[in-house]
């Protein structure tokens, strides 16, 4: 799909594109935590409201597919919890009004391989001894962004450790890198440049999580909050 300037709207995720020129809107157009200064951020890049339209069309894709089937949602820590708990809620919205029904369990890993705004080689999978609990079962892992996929591609072959029935992944956001992915997430909100997001549970070095809205964090944030 392409707009009229050729533009293209729709990732071969499925996602929507953010492009690489897009800008994003000033912050004194939306609401943010009083304890964090303008100066901290460059812009809100994904208003919260967009962030939610996206996950409804998201829950009803995964609805679509796995209705009928028992699932566990893995959920990744803690960027991804957000997401994973306002997907759950539209999917329990599906189950009341679908003509399809959709099991859910929840079940929590923890991953971290990020220092201040660097993704580094050493991963830590915290909660991994708790995932004999997904033997046999169909997995859905929610992750809330996906950039070089290191940590995700180590995060899947340790659950096929666990003989898993069927894995599928769902992100938030996905990130246009060269070392990207070779292999996409199964369910795409965002394609988004290779920018340094943060907000809606996205955290530099544990601060803005508590941000609604996806923001662009700038030099002068990475420099303040800096470890």
């Amino acid at each position: 799909m392409a707009d009229e300037g050729g533009s293209q709207l729709v990732g071969k995720s499925g996602g929507i594109v953010i492009p690489d020129d897009w800008p994003g809107y000033p912050l004194e157009l939306f609401s943010y935590p009083e304890h964090y200064s303008p100066e901290d951020l460059e812009c809100v890049y994904i208003p919260h409201g967009i962030i939610m339209d996206r996950i409804e069309r998201l829950a009803c894709a995964i609805m679509d597919d796995l209705g009928d089937h028992d699932i566990v949602l893995l959920c990744v820590l803690k960027g991804g919890y957000q997401f994973c708990s306002d997907l759950v809620e539209f999917i329990k919205a599906l189950n009341r009004t679908s003509d399809k029904s959709l099991p859910m369990r929840v079940a929590f890993i923890r991953l971290h391989s990020y220092l201040n705004d660097q993704s580094t080689e050493d991963l830590h999978i915290v909660g991994a001894e708790d995932l004999s609990t997904l033997r046999g079962k169909n997995i859905l892992v929610v992750e809330g962004i996906v950039d070089t996929g290191k940590t995700m591609k180590a995060l899947l072959k340790h659950i096929e450790i666990f003989q898993p029935k069927m894995v599928k992944v769902t992100g938030l956001l996905v990130k246009r890198i060269p070392s990207g992915m070779e292999t996409l997430p199964d369910y795409v909100g965002f394609e988004i440049p290779n920018r340094f997001v943060v907000g809606y549970a996205l955290d530099y070095n544990e601060y803005f999580r508590d941000l609604s809205h996806i923001c662009v964090i700038s030099d002068t944030g990475k420099k303040k909050y800096k470890i």
